[in-house]
């Protein structure tokens, strides 16, 4: 099989719009280069001497974007959950994120964490790391030896954390990630960096305006955390106090959009002003719900950064989220959409399967560009499900059978081929 141009054959389902899911049953996907030549009934003449894998009875659907997810977490997801953000941080996050200044251990934990990766239903993803350099160095190599296609951060932070953690000063900090783009620059075509200061009550201000210059001297995306909390947006406005919302902070020094690719995790808690900051800047919301629910933060009015046509998909959240399945993470959305919907807005419906698979697809995916879709020109990520393990007597479409996957995934759904970027995983 010819490792870049192919044909997959099976039922191919694909977002088109966050409204519309294309379903061709027993279609053809032409891969050229690791591009989409589209979906078609039967096999084009030119398109004749590739290679056809056929999955039979089986579902294609593209990969999916984990939009926020913390590697170094990985070994604590599911202890703790009984606290909220700050109290969790203190507690589990920074004392576990400490031990990665040893690359015995954060090797260890790393190589788990790649591999399970690998084997979910990710093919790309948005990841922090820690302050580490070695360690996030070691993360990136194996990321990119994976086949995933992610971006990895080095994360800043000079106070209000564990001593552990807390890089000296500033220019410490900025150093250190200066050395670190030097170091991993143009080493790993799969693992791109990106600037991550964690969240800005754990960066000063002149790190801040150390990292807007940054980005512009290396063209670099931005990461990281925004209205998540309530606590945390009082807290971010007692050591902001000229600023006119949490996003506001990032906005002054040049990380918050506009020209600048920034995604920005939770936004559960964001102001009109802050939304239509959003909004202007194209800033992208990754929304965490498995996350929100077990720290307690509230639930994100999704819908209304849909309307406001503000780019969103979804992020596991890892250990936020103790589950790394996107399946899941599709499923509560939907989940947290009907208990917004029902007790905070009823003007705001839930969230439909198409709406929660394009997040999971095409919305998250376009952080990349042209991924999360089947649509001519798009890099080919692909997922092939085996649904024959979820039993049922009922003789089910296949957009239901979609639909039950992905509630049902861990049930007896089994994901039996992955491609990213146009290579085939296994």
């Amino acid at each position: 099989m010819h490792e870049h141009s192919f044909i997959l054959k099976g039922n191919l389902c694909y977002s088109e719009t966050k409204d519309r899911l294309s379903v061709t049953e027993q279609g053809y996907l032409v891969c050229c280069e690791g591009i989409s030549r589209g979906v078609f009934p039967v096999i084009p003449d030119k398109y004749q001497n590739l290679p056809v894998k056929d999955y039979g009875d089986r579902l294609i659907i593209p990969g999916m974007t984990d939009l926020h997810v913390h590697a170094p977490q990985y070994p604590f997801r599911g202890i703790g959950m009984d606290l909220e953000l700050l109290d969790w941080l203190n507690t589990h996050t920074f004392p576990e994120e400490s031990r990665y200044a040893d690359p015995e251990y954060a090797e260890k934990a790393y190589r788990i964490f790649v591999e399970d990766l690998r084997k979910s239903a990710s093919t790309r993803a948005v990841i922090f790391g820690t302050i580490h350099l070695p360690a996030t160095e070691f993360l990136m190599k194996e990321l990119d030896a994976s086949g995933l296609v992610t971006y990895v951060g080095k994360v800043n932070m000079d106070q209000n954390c564990t001593d552990d953690l807390r890089e000296t000063d500033a220019h410490v900090s900025l150093e250190s990630t200066a050395a670190w783009l030097r170091e991993t620059s143009g080493k790993y075509p799969n693992a791109h960096p990106i600037l991550t200061p964690r969240f800005a009550p754990t960066c000063s201000g002149p790190l801040l305006e150390g990292l807007g210059k940054l980005q512009k001297e290396y063209g670099l995306p931005v990461q990281s955390h925004l209205s998540e909390n309530l606590s945390e947006i009082a807290w971010v406005q007692e050591l902001f106090p000229w600023s006119s919302c949490y996003g506001n902070v990032y906005e002054h020094y040049g990380l918050f959009g506009g020209d600048v690719k920034t995604v920005m995790a939770h936004c559960v808690h964001s102001s009109d002003q802050e939304v239509e900051l959003m909004k202007k800047n194209g800033v992208y919301v990754a929304h965490c719900p498995q996350s929100n629910i077990n720290l307690s933060s509230g639930i994100a009015p999704i819908r209304r950064y849909l309307e406001a046509g503000i780019p969103t998909g979804l992020g596991t959240d890892i250990a936020g989220g103790a589950n790394m399945s996107m399946f899941r993470c599709m499923a509560d959305a939907i989940g947290v959409s009907k208990l917004y919907w029902r007790l905070a807005d009823q003007n705001r419906k839930p969230l439909t399967m198409e709406e929660a698979f394009f997040l999971a697809t095409k919305g998250g995916g376009s952080f990349f560009g042209k991924t999360g879709s089947f649509e001519e020109g798009y890099e080919v990520d692909a997922l092939v499900l085996d649904d024959t393990g979820i039993r049922t007597t009922k003789e089910l479409s296949t957009k239901e059978r979609l639909e039950r996957y992905i509630y049902l995934a861990e049930e007896g759904g089994r994901l039996v081929g992955k491609y990213a970027a146009g290579k085939e995983l296994f």
